[in-house]
């Protein structure tokens, strides 16, 4: 190869698969559509492969776009480490995180972890709750950075990506036909919950909240129980539950994560958002 790849194309394509879709990588690089397609363009013709296959329903890396990734996320660690060197000595202070129940039981851990072991000198301070307490905990000061959820439309946080809400539980928990439908169910102001509700109102369909608690662990005790379902991002499904389908069962909104905060903006908060922004959490 004639000439180093730069970075910012690793980091546009990056952005591309994390929220599938040019417009919202658009959104959370700060960019045009435009833009970004034409960031990926250049990287497919500099490397000579086609890299992302492109429909009108969704993105998805091909074969050697699934290999370039790989090294793309190596490369992009590497160069933000060596910003952060260059900058004059280890990264040092507080970090005050906020992170919405729904991801305290996913691979958020993980990030978590290796960030505490690349960062000896940050201090870290970890709460946990529903999004809408950690946002009005940020209003107040009391966060640096909070990874939450956002309904989609709304333009608060750093899009991190985008999924479905689905129904999980066990079979034997689903309705008989006519029976109302048993949700277990964070209390409001739940995102998920606000969701659930809606599209249950929506297509006129009974239902009754069997269990309300505000810790994923008890939800999914009350699901893995068969007292009712849940409504819960695709990706975060808890162990030992499945998603399931139903005629009686309408469909659900999507939900988008987003990082929110002062944090995203200064270090050593900006150092956590980039490692979680970077990270295969959810895939």
């Amino acid at each position: 190869m004639t000439r180093l790849i730069d970075p910012v194309l690793l980091r546009t394509l990056a952005a591309v698969v994390r929220s599938r879709s040019f417009s919202r990588a658009a959104e959370q690089l700060g960019l045009g559509q435009s833009t970004v397609s034409q960031h990926v363009q250049r990287l497919e013709a500099q490397l000579g492969h086609r890299l992302v296959a492109r429909d009108t329903h969704s993105v998805a890396l091909t074969p050697e776009g699934e290999t370039v990734l790989g090294f793309a996320r190596t490369v992009l660690d590497a160069h933000e480490r060596l910003e952060r060197a260059l900058a004059g000595g280890p990264v040092r202070g507080k970090v005050r995180f906020g992170a919405s129940e729904d991801f305290v039981q996913s691979r958020l851990s993980e990030v978590l972890r290796d960030f505490r072991e690349a960062y000896p000198s940050v201090d870290l301070e970890l709460s946990v709750s529903l999004t809408s307490f950690l946002n009005e905990a940020l209003a107040r000061g009391e966060l640096d950075l909070v990874l939450g959820k956002r309904h989609v439309g709304e333009t608060q946080g750093m899009l991190v990506r985008r999924d479905r809400l689905v129904w999980v539980g066990i079979p034997a928990a689903l309705p008989e036909r006519g029976e109302p439908v048993a949700l277990a169910s964070f209390p409001a102001p739940s995102i998920t919950r606000a969701i659930a509700l809606a599209a249950l109102t929506q297509e006129g369909r009974a239902f009754r909240i069997t269990c309300t608690c505000g810790s994923l662990s008890g939800l999914r005790a009350a699901a893995l129980a068969g007292v009712g379902l849940m409504a819960q991002p695709r990706s975060l499904i808890p162990d030992g539950l499945q998603e399931l389908a139903h005629p009686d069962l309408p469909r659900l909104a999507d939900v988008e994560f987003v990082l929110s905060g002062p944090g995203l903006h200064r270090e050593p908060s900006r150092a956590l958002a980039h490692e979680i922004l970077n990270a295969d959490i959810w895939d």
